[in-house]
């Protein structure tokens, strides 16, 4: 359970991050509560969309992903991070991602940092 609690703080600075670099990626510029009630959700969106159909994508796109070597996993990525756009809108959350080129951005710097993050943070 920590572990779970200890992602979903990860993920959730690093979209923040993201949505603050990249020009095409909004969050709620409100009160500083709705900010982190919409960051809240857009973790947990972005979290279950990485656990529940990323693997599914990453499995049919098995050979794109061996031909680029692995490069395609950032394309992939940043498809998950208009999925998770589109799923937010759903609920009506004030999160959007304008495009694939801030996508791309985005989950870059989105996987870069969660990985510095979980580089600094000591393991259990």
């Amino acid at each position: 359970m920590i572990s779970f609690i200890v992602r979903l703080l990860v993920t959730g600075l690093a979209v923040w991050v993201a949505a603050q670099i990249v020009g095409g990626i909004d969050l709620a510029d409100g009160q500083t509560s709705e900010m982190l009630v919409t960051l809240l959700g857009v973790t947990l969106i972005f979290t279950v969309v990485n656990m529940l159909v990323k693997p599914l994508v990453q499995l049919l796109s098995l050979p794109l992903l061996i031909l680029s070597l692995g490069l395609f996993a950032f394309v992939i990525n940043a498809l998950m991070l208009m999925l998770t756009s589109w799923l937010a809108e759903q609920l009506n959350l004030a999160f959007s991602v304008d495009g694939f080129g801030p996508a791309l951005l985005g989950a870059l710097i989105i996987t870069f940092v969660t990985w510095l993050l979980y580089l600094l943070l000591p393991r259990d």
